[in-house]
């Protein structure tokens, strides 16, 4: 039997805002972290800004020297729309603001390619208020299926993340929209651990079992259950050794992100505590579990 994978850590960018980008992967490669969660926006990587060939090769190099791996997230909250957030999506009643976030997206796939970017990560939205769900689910399956058009050229995964709240919130949605669309190769998972704390209704040791089949890239944060909000590791519910300890098992050789988006104004701290707590939570052995009932697949 071959060992199980060492799991390799991340450091989202939408939690250290604050810094340069520069200085934010020289820190996350100090602390120890093996990649980082770039998430395009004004502050480090703006996909409109003008120069963007001459960014992407200084990113390019500072990625190098540093050693860090990366994946590419477009979940910025104003980049789009200064007024709302998270708007447009996909799923937008407007044609033009769906035509931008799928511009997004295309840029997004164009950015991973140059960085070597390991995965491109998005998700579905929220529908507008006069939408129906078959109308809201027509459109997301035809802008996954143009993105993934960019995505197959380009020779890149996308990383799909059910997103609490949103049209695709849980597992059983993501099952639901990859057979929708064939089941491609590339249209791969990102599996928040929170999130399954928050709302899955298994353990999230199982879920990682559930969805390792797909997985492209792990985010990572503590969490209690029924209410979505990113805690620093320890004022949450999740106990982390069986968790890591499943996705090594499971030989997964992604990222696992760290995601604090709301504590950027202490965020060398938190990359600080998060990276020791991690380490430690991996090299414990998990204690003994209650057996489960077998869980239904999704």
């Amino acid at each position: 039997m071959s060992a199980p994978a060492a799991l390799r850590f991340s450091y989202g960018t939408n939690g250290l805002a604050d810094h340069r980008l520069d200085d934010a992967l020289r820190l996350l490669a100090d602390l120890g972290y093996e990649g980082v969660a770039l998430t395009l926006d004004h502050q480090h990587l703006d996909p409109y800004a003008p120069g963007l060939a001459a960014r992407l090769n200084g990113i390019r190099r500072a990625l190098d020297d540093t050693g860090l791996d990366v994946v590419i997230e477009t979940g910025a909250r104003y980049l789009l729309d200064p007024y709302r957030k998270h708007r447009p999506t996909l799923l937008s009643a407007d044609p033009a603001g769906r035509a931008l976030r799928l511009d997004l997206l295309r840029r997004a796939v164009g950015i991973g390619a140059v960085l070597g970017a390991g995965a491109v990560h998005f998700w579905s939205g929220t529908p507008d208020p006069d939408t129906t769900r078959d109308e809201a689910w027509r459109r997301l399956v035809d802008g996954c299926a143009e993105t993934l058009g960019h995505a197959e050229a380009a020779g890149i995964d996308l990383a799909f993340e059910p997103e609490p709240g949103m049209l695709v919130a849980d597992l059983a949605g993501y099952r639901r929209l990859l057979a929708d669309l064939g089941r491609p190769d590339r249209f791969r998972l990102t599996l928040d651990l929170g999130h399954c704390r928050c709302l899955e209704p298994w353990p999230v040791a199982h879920c990682v079992a559930l969805a390792a089949d797909r997985l492209a890239h792990v985010q990572i944060e503590d969490m209690r259950r029924g209410t979505h909000e990113h805690l620093p590791f320890g004022e949450g519910e999740i106990d982390f050794p069986p968790v890591l300890h499943a996705l090594a098992d499971a030989g997964y050789q992604g990222l696992v992100s760290v995601e604090l988006p709301r504590h950027s104004h202490a965020g060398a701290e938190s990359a600080r505590h998060s990276i020791a707590f991690l380490h430690a939570a991996a090299g414990r052995r998990p204690r003994q579990q209650t057996p489960q009932k077998e869980a239904v697949p999704v």
